[in-house]
């Protein structure tokens, strides 16, 4: 049995073959993320802010460990999020993401330009989302993971019978479907049990690697006149 079945198991949808997703999961160089509904369950306090939790963000070093083991590079990471999130600001920034994108209402705009700025591909992208505004940033991307809810299943009818997604989590919004997507993709990757054994041990590996991490300075961009451009936080 493919180890990815264990995902399956527990109630996750691959819309094609594990193995064409392992094919393109070949070429990604990029990991993006949504922020609401995807690190949160949606929920805003009165001044409209959210919260992460570590077992996301642990997840997200794994999984740019992993690619790190397979590729001898990092990845690029980024946030993009219609909304202004002080709490994606805090969570970009600490764990040394390239970019967060914020208060930008057309995601594909957004993607255009970390594109141009990183020297990368729409189809070298994999996409972590979970609502309407994502999805047509989902129709260009390589890699396409749609965090479910039980709350809209016309919106994921939508989803599957338009071929926008290639996985779709058995972890609601809020439950940790961060941790859940980067595991996955570790898995298909073939290095979970590596990547999670060579952290364990603190290796030479991921010493390289931390060290690196640490080197990236987040840039936080959002919409200002009509154009993106880049904000001091």
């Amino acid at each position: 049995m493919s180890d990815l079945k264990v995902f399956e198991n527990n109630g996750a949808k691959f819309l094609d073959s594990e193995s064409l997703l392992v094919s393109n999961l070949s070429r990604i160089k990029a990991f993006i993320f949504d922020w609401d509904g995807v690190f949160t369950n949606g929920e805003k306090d009165h001044d409209l802010q959210s919260h992460f939790n570590e077992v996301d963000s642990m997840g997200t070093n794994l999984l740019r460990f992993s690619f790190f083991l397979k590729r001898k590079q990092l990845p690029v990471t980024a946030i993009i999020s219609g909304e202004n999130n002080k709490a994606a600001f805090t969570f970009s920034t600490r764990e040394c993401f390239n970019a967060n994108y914020f208060k930008v209402a057309n995601k594909t705009d957004a993607t255009k330009h970390l594109c141009s700025t990183f020297g990368i591909l729409p189809n070298e992208i994999a996409y972590v989302f979970d609502d309407v505004l994502d999805l047509s940033v989902a129709k260009e991307c390589g890699v396409r993971i749609f965090v479910q809810r039980k709350a809209n299943p016309m919106l994921n009818a939508y989803v599957f019978k338009n071929k926008l997604a290639d996985y779709v989590t058995y972890s609601e919004s809020g439950h940790f479907a961060v941790r859940e997507s980067c595991e996955m993709l570790m898995t298909a990757y073939g290095l979970f049990d590596e990547a999670v054994t060579q952290r364990v041990n603190y290796s030479d590996n991921y010493l390289e690697y931390i060290t690196m991490r640490r080197a990236v300075k987040t840039k936080h961009f959002t919409m200002s006149e009509g154009k993106i451009s880049e904000v001091q936080i």
